[in-house]
């Protein structure tokens, strides 16, 4: 285990460059449906998604490397290397003190909601594998400090397992799901038990479930259209983490983690200032409501959720929260991110811990959660 800065950022996005797929799907086959990217009339590029038009500046969230952490690309040009180049990537982690990175998507959508989307199931699975291949074969094959987690089509079930079982087998480490199919197209809403072999098959495997958050813009507030461009990206920041509310909440109360207890799930890009309070309601609300359940939502999130930190004091939320179930991160090169001071951050926010539990937040339960071994073979 590579161990010079000791820490492991577990939400980073890779932004996957214009011939992913047009690369590994048939044109013969899907022709103009393949995702792509194209040049409009006004010069700006933008990705085009089995007929679905989606401007760059939407899917390339690089704030932290564009001169301007308010603007946008307009252009493919326009992103830094570090966003879609593996080696690049790695200078930009060196530059910031980070050993190891935990891979999301860009294109496919921070959960591969995009994907996710598509009604076409052939298309969608085509679309899911290429991606899973591609982030295997050309950034984490060439260096073991990138960490990859595979998306997953949504339908049939079955079509969701088989890909898990040959994402991970392929070496991938978690599995990113879509807050809620519902918003997506006529799927079940995710506390259906049409999903349990997919939780279940999670399980088994031993690799978390990843629910980003910005997953489900139906459960963010929209955002004004007249609304200044260098106010956009500090307003979708700081709504994004406000969706994962909603999903924690759910997840707490479907019972999914009751008929899974060694299921392992992912909030990323959550922050935690809000856990604290969700959590005491949760628990108040359980008691008030005689839910009934074997154990109270907080008892349920400390056995087996994570939330995610990179700017917020962590003492005080620490206490409620369980340092065990903190993850640090960078969201490196989203506009929030704190490259290239994410060390100076980290200081900041962890001021007063001791040292094993900086450890333990910065590097240790995301060395255990995603099983990264150190040089001589032993694992976290």
């Amino acid at each position: 285990m590579t161990d010079k800065y000791k820490i492991i950022s577990a939400v980073d996005r890779v932004v996957e460059h214009p011939e992913v797929w047009t690369r590994r799907l048939a044109k013969s086959t899907w022709g103009e449906r393949i995702p792509h990217i194209e040049r409009g009339a006004d010069g700006a590029d933008a990705w085009v998604v089995d007929g679905r038009t989606i401007p760059l500046s939407d899917i390339a969230q690089v704030g932290a490397v564009m001169p301007d952490r308010a603007k946008t690309p307009a252009r493919w040009d326009d992103i830094d290397a570090s966003a879609h180049v593996p080696g690049e990537r790695i200078k930009a982690m060196d530059k910031d003190g980070v050993d190891y990175t935990v891979l999301y998507p860009s294109v496919a959508g921070f959960s591969g909601e995009i994907f996710g989307a598509i009604n076409d199931l052939d298309l969608e699975l085509a679309c899911v594998r290429a991606y899973n291949d591609w982030l295997i074969e050309e950034w984490t094959s060439t260096n073991s400090r990138l960490i990859p987690q595979c998306i997953v089509p949504l339908s049939p079930v079955d079509a969701t397992v088989g890909e898990i079982k040959r994402a991970v087998t392929g070496g991938h480490r978690g599995v990113i799901f879509p807050a809620e199919p519902t918003h997506l197209r006529n799927l079940p809403h995710i506390n259906s038990s049409t999903y349990d072999p997919v939780w279940a098959t999670c399980q088994e495997l031993d690799v978390p479930l990843c629910f980003h958050a910005g997953s489900a813009p139906q459960l963010q507030f929209p955002m004004a259209p007249n609304l200044a461009l260098e106010l956009s990206a500090a307003f979708q920041a700081v709504i994004r983490p406000a969706s994962v509310v909603f999903d924690l909440s759910n997840i707490l109360f479907s019972r999914i983690l009751l008929r899974f207890p060694k299921l392992k799930v992912v909030f990323a890009e959550s922050t935690i200032g809000w856990g604290t309070f969700l959590l005491e309601y949760a628990d108040h609300q359980y008691e008030q409501d005689h839910c009934n359940y074997e154990l109270k939502p907080s008892e349920m999130f400390r056995r087996q959720c994570y939330l995610t930190a990179w700017y917020e004091p962590v003492r005080i939320n620490a206490r409620h929260i369980g340092t065990d179930r903190i993850l640090w991160a960078t969201n490196f090169p989203t506009a929030n991110s704190t490259w290239p001071e994410s060390r100076p951050f980290a200081e900041k926010c962890l001021a007063c811990m001791s040292d094993s539990e900086q450890e333990q937040i910065l590097r240790g339960n995301a060395a255990k959660l995603y099983k990264i071994a150190r040089e001589n073979g032993r694992l976290e």
